[in-house]
């Protein structure tokens, strides 16, 4: 995909972001524009397929949504209206509790969990501006996964509105979240595609 150069050099909103091309796959950090890398790769699509199935079965019956992506999430940061909101993402998966945060155009407002799966072109944005984002908005749990390296680091919101040192679980290593009693994630079912 072709980056447009004027969408990477001024900063943009909700309602611009509406009007470009379907065919397109861009996010919004804080009215920046970042180009959504190609066609995700089979393993980051098996791993993608696990969390959504694993959280699907777990919820079901429950008062939370899973999303898996492409799903619009709009940060509004305040009382903006919804056409100056300057931060719409994709997670990779998303997990929202609060019914009254969705809408016919998806999340409106920071969801409970968000996994994002690396890829070489997005790494450096899912640990940084998107960790950031995360915290600022108060994502409960944030959970990375990294396919190269078979781990997956979990990011716990505190008390003090910040990220916890992440812990890391890899190999045989049992993820049990305190968010969600009784789900379990296995690390080597996440991996095991490999």
């Amino acid at each position: 995909m072709e980056t447009s150069p004027e969408k990477l050099n001024k900063k943009f909103t909700y309602k611009d972001y509406l009007t470009w091309p379907e065919g397109e796959r861009w996010e919004l950090i804080d009215g920046v524009a970042y180009d959504m890398s190609p066609a995700p790769s089979r393993t980051h699509q098996f791993i993608s397929s696990y969390f959504t199935s694993t959280f699907f079965d777990y919820f079901k019956g429950k008062d939370c949504n899973v999303f898996a992506a492409p799903f619009d999430v709009r940060f509004p940061g305040g009382f903006k209206a919804d056409e100056d909101v300057d931060t719409v993402v994709q997670p990779d998966i998303s997990v929202f509790c609060d019914e009254k945060k969705l809408d016919d155009r998806g999340g409106n407002g920071a969801p409970d969990l968000v996994v994002e799966i690396l890829s070489p072109a997005t790494a450096a944005k899912d640990l940084k501006e998107k960790f950031m984002l995360y915290e600022r908005a108060g994502v409960k749990e944030y959970w990375v996964a990294d396919p190269a390296n078979k781990t997956l680091i979990a990011f716990i919101l505190g008390d003090d509105g910040t990220y916890a040192r992440g812990v890391v679980y890899a190999g045989k290593d049992v993820l049990k979240t305190a968010l969600f009693e009784g789900l379990e994630i296995k690390m080597e079912e996440v991996f095991e595609e490999q």
